[in-house]
């Protein structure tokens, strides 16, 4: 891992050595493939990284459950539940930490952590471990702050957690994902998706909807 003798580069962010962050990868492991494992695992570094340089307390054990579940609404199971997606990742997050007895602050931490990481402006005002996580999701996936990140920190990070051609593969499973569920993405950035990759789909409008609503004025 980065902090190791093979990445030296890399010491200030490492997986937390406990039996909750073992759980935790072995079960998105076993559930995902290797494009969102790798991107969940840099998120983590990148979060923790941009946490360290801004001099931010975080829990490392909670952001990387955060980090590690954020994503899992994507999968397959999920497409039916007519939920956004990032909500059904932060309930799984939320069964997986309550099999684990972890108290329930810090279960609503990582459940709003994974809820919000796709609500830009609003997470960096909170906890630590929320607005981190949303911080390592901005630059794995949007490269927001890029150069914050030192060439040698990255290239460990990338080294370990390897991205090819991610830009298309990342843009592929949102679309997968949420396709099946357009109206999850009404008022949030995956509408962006859908109407690039989805032929037919229409966005809602905020302005229609009130325009058009039941109300006489």
């Amino acid at each position: 891992m980065p902090g190791s003798p093979d990445h030296p580069a890399l010491t200030t962010v490492t997986v937390p050595d406990t039996e909750l962050a073992s759980a935790a990868t072995q079960l998105v492991r076993d559930t995902t493939d290797d494009l969102i494992y790798h991107h969940s695992r840099r998120v983590y570094f990148f979060g923790g990284l941009q946490g360290r340089h801004g001099g931010l307390s975080f829990d490392p054990e909670l952001l990387y459950v955060a980090a590690m579940f954020h994503d899992l609404g994507l999968n397959e199971e999920y497409r039916a539940s007519g939920r956004r997606f990032e909500v059904d990742s932060a309930d799984e997050a939320r069964r997986f930490l309550q099999s684990h007895g972890v108290p329930e602050d810090s279960i609503r931490r990582v459940w709003t952590a994974i809820a919000l990481h796709t609500t830009p402006g609003i997470p960096s005002f909170m906890e630590p471990e929320v607005a981190l996580v949303t911080a390592g999701v901005e630059y794995d996936v949007l490269g927001i702050g890029y150069d914050d990140i030192s060439d040698a920190d990255r290239a460990a990070i990338v080294a370990l957690h390897p991205r090819p051609d991610f830009k298309r593969r990342i843009l592929r499973a949102f679309t997968e994902g949420i396709e099946p569920k357009p109206a999850t993405t009404f008022g949030n950035v995956k509408a962006d998706v859908l109407e690039r990759y989805v032929p037919g789909f229409e966005r809602g409008n905020f302005v229609d909807t009130i325009l058009d609503s039941a109300w006489p004025e």
